[in-house]
């Protein structure tokens, strides 16, 4: 401790205070904690959809207490694209995916060295931790087709190389497989057992429960003896908060991102949440993730750290297309009025809650109602700690931290790209969307011009009158849709959106880029 005896008292108060508050890690960064769900739409918040059949009592506080962005997007309307983008704060069809998903055993589609949320704060003395479903692949010892996994050994390419200090969780969705607790780069418990989805009771609804086969059948993913579906939301919690729990003692900042598996399929509510909603199984599911939110929110509070924590609430895209069964069912509308559901390119396939709450700087009760998109997490994490991002990172990144300090305040102009399951891409500038569909297969429902054969389908929706999609102005306004097309086809050809150096991107077999050629 410093000497301040020849300070005056009040000065060597307040500089004895710092230091005090230095060394318990109170420090100027905020820490981060970003809690991703799995499937959840945007009418699943009560306090974003006040006919919601269920309850979300701590979900409603981060909107009550923070700023929600009601015009808020995932980059993709499934799983590992939202997830990728979410961490490098660039568009995953610039990678080698270009449509779908992968699995739980493979090569990362992050990329070796490609900066990451993680990786940027540890570099600015943050400690960083992953809690929950990676679903990026990471690669395991052995094939299962062969028969010769080690699971003795570590897997690599998992998060712990991608900038998190310390991983605890599961490879990828629950019917993917390799069903088990990881831990940094082990295997906890071998999957040694097979199983493969098990229909419940309600239509178009899963479980991976028990019993569990001892041979490989098809169609069968591996499992661990010990995995149970129903005790996964807890024991990722429960890590959180442990977590929360530690790094408050320490003299560093951290950042948790804390994707969790919920909603998504099976919908394996604990025991102690079932039956509890009006909007069955799914309701009862939602209502235990809301608990689990709050677990962490309360952690935080308990250690003395909600005031300089920024917590960041989103999904990963809509909801799963079950959402129809709990419209018809219970009147309760995942997507509100907006169309289309998880795997469209329509709003509903990607408009998510989009929620921010971070007591020192954001004021209670805002709301945001400029187009942003979760890859702008990255540029905003580097504005907030002070560093400035590379040319060859964040390449579809904006900075949200005016926003976040004043919901009034003018953005920058960005032109904003969806991308549905089946790799078909919308461009939204300002209240103008153009959807650019190659006929109406896989889930998208049907369009509204007959395409001939090879040719783009094209839907130009005025989102401000039309939320819902609703009417094709296509034929009104071609002077629109000429440049809308120019401008996806620059912001494809040059590898980013935002300004800067043209960045290399993976060209590929790229079916889905009817309008356009790649040189």
């Amino acid at each position: 401790m410093k000497n301040y005896s020849k300070i005056p008292h009040i000065i060597a108060v307040f500089l004895l205070g710092l230091s005090v508050q230095f060394a318990k890690g109170q420090q100027l960064k905020p820490n981060i904690v970003i809690i991703y769900t799995d499937d959840q739409g945007i009418g699943d918040v009560g306090a974003l959809n006040p006919e919601a059949k269920f309850k979300t009592p701590n979900m409603d506080r981060l909107v009550n207490e923070g700023v929600a962005f009601m015009d808020g997007h995932s980059s993709d309307a499934v799983c590992t694209p939202s997830r990728y983008g979410l961490l490098t704060g660039r568009y995953s069809w610039r990678t080698s995916l270009k449509e779908n998903v992968l699995h739980a055993d493979g090569p990362c589609l992050i990329e070796k060295d490609r900066m990451t949320i993680a990786s940027l704060l540890r570099e600015n003395g943050y400690a960083t931790a992953m809690i929950g479903k990676w679903h990026l692949q990471m690669e395991f010892v052995g094939d299962i087709n062969k028969g010769n996994r080690d699971w003795s050994k570590p897997f690599t390419d998992g998060p712990i190389e991608k900038g998190f200090d310390y991983f605890f969780g599961i490879p990828a969705s629950m019917n993917y497989g390799i069903l088990t607790y990881l831990e940094n780069d082990r295997v906890l418990d071998p999957p040694t057992l097979f199983t493969k989805k098990k229909m419940d009771i309600t239509p178009r609804t899963y479980r991976m429960t028990p019993p569990y086969e001892t041979e490989k059948k098809k169609g069968y993913v591996e499992v661990a003896p010990s995995f149970n579906d129903e005790l996964v939301l807890e024991t990722l919690t429960n890590k959180a908060v442990a977590y929360v729990g530690s790094a408050s003692k320490k003299d560093k900042p951290f950042f948790l991102y804390l994707p969790l598996t919920s909603p998504h399929l099976p919908h394996c509510t604990h025991p102690d949440f079932q039956g509890k909603s009006n909007c069955g199984n799914y309701g009862d599911f939602m209502q235990e993730t809301d608990y689990r939110v709050g677990q962490v929110l309360d952690a935080l509070k308990a250690n003395g750290l909600e005031e300089n924590t920024l917590v960041i609430f989103t999904s990963d895209n809509g909801a799963e297309s079950n959402y129809e069964y709990q419209r018809d069912t219970y009147q309760h509308y995942s997507s509100m009025h907006f169309k289309g559901g998880k795997r469209d390119i329509y709003e509903g396939g990607h408009r998510v809650p989009f929620v921010m709450r971070w007591p020192k700087v954001i004021k209670a009760g805002g709301k945001v109602n400029t187009p942003v998109c979760q890859t702008d997490y990255l540029d905003t994490v580097a504005e907030i700690v002070g560093a400035k991002l590379p040319e060859n990172a964040g390449e579809d990144s904006y900075s949200l931290f005016p926003l976040m300090k004043n919901p009034n305040a003018k953005s920058t102009d960005r032109t904003l790209i969806n991308h549905s399951f089946t790799g078909h891409f919308a461009i939204r500038e300002g209240k103008w969307k153009l959807n650019m569909l190659r006929g109406s297969g896989g889930s998208l429902k049907p369009v509204l011009i007959e395409p001939k054969a090879g040719e783009a389908v094209y839907e130009l929706y005025d989102l401000e009158k039309d939320p819902g999609e609703t009417t094709n102005l296509y034929f009104e306004h071609p002077e629109i849709v000429e440049k809308l097309k120019t401008k996806i086809t620059q912001i494809i050809k040059n590898g980013r959106s935002t300004a800067g150096k043209p960045q290399a991107f993976v060209k590929g077999n790229w079916e889905q880029l009817t309008w356009m050629t790649l040189n």
